[in-house]
């Protein structure tokens, strides 16, 4: 673990109380943004993985806005994400083995993209399908973080049955990332997840950390994130670069809707 993620504290009650109705008001922000200017997309397969305690419905918006743009965007198939069942490792070689499956019929490179947990197993399964992925996108992740960096360890327990993994050579090895363009977004005021844990600790080369204002509950359907995402999927194959001209670590692009 990287000795900075000591000084890293979960988001306060305050924060985490706020969550529902910040999200309800991104998801009214979303279902009147423009889409017209964003750039549109090249058919590339696109898989989503949900965050913990969520399953397809809540990332339809996320999936349906890539489809819009001209993508074909397939759910993570796994139904509700109740975290990694059994040893960790095997878990993810399977779930690698059935994202593999799931866009075969697709030659080109696929993107990745990942909410809250979700995003952690779409960073795993890009390292076992290298080259089948072109780049990962995760959406308020702990990418350099661990559970007690978080507000959800009792959910997680509730659903899975067992403590979230904390072995620090595991934890070690989901901090790296894939060898892909990766690209972290954060918001400082994510309630849930500690904002600091979301950025990428070893940014440099192609991992970048994007930062966005909003809530952690609404980021499928936050404006800024979507705005953030048609960007990324656009970039031509092998042809990758920074956000924002370089400027992806202080970049913040601005929801239409303000959090509370």
């Amino acid at each position: 673990m990287s000795p900075s993620s000591s000084f890293i504290r979960r988001p306060s009650c305050a924060l985490l109380a706020l969550e529902p109705v910040r999200a309800a008001l991104e998801f009214a922000g979303h279902t009147v943004m423009r889409e017209a200017s964003m750039p549109k997309g090249d058919q590339h397969a696109v898989v989503v993985f949900p965050g913990l305690a969520t399953n397809a419905t809540v990332m339809r918006p996320l999936q349906s806005f890539c489809e819009r743009l001209g993508y074909r965007c397939f759910d993570w198939g796994q139904g509700l994400n109740t975290g990694p069942k059994g040893e960790v490792d095997a878990w993810l070689d399977t779930l690698a083995q059935d994202v593999q499956a799931r866009t075969a019929d697709h030659a080109a490179p696929i993107s990745l993209v990942g909410w809250s947990l979700g995003g952690i197993y779409a960073r795993e399964v890009a390292k076992r399908l290298r080259p089948r992925v072109r780049q990962v996108i995760t959406i308020g992740t702990p990418v350099a973080g661990a559970a007690k960096h978080t507000n959800v360890g009792l959910v997680y327990r509730l659903l899975n049955g067992s403590m979230p993994p904390d072995d620090p050579a595991l934890l070690d090895r989901l901090h790296t990332a894939p060898p892909v363009p990766t690209t972290s977004i954060y918001s400082r005021s994510d309630g849930v997840v500690a904002w600091q844990a979301c950025r990428d600790m070893k940014r440099g080369g192609r991992s970048e950390s994007i930062e966005i204002e909003g809530s952690h509950c609404g980021m499928p359907w936050n404006p800024a994130v979507l705005k953030v995402l048609a960007d990324r999927l656009a970039q031509p194959l092998h042809a990758w670069r920074p956000y924002a001209s370089g400027r992806a670590h202080t970049q913040r692009p601005r929801a239409s809707v303000a959090p509370c």
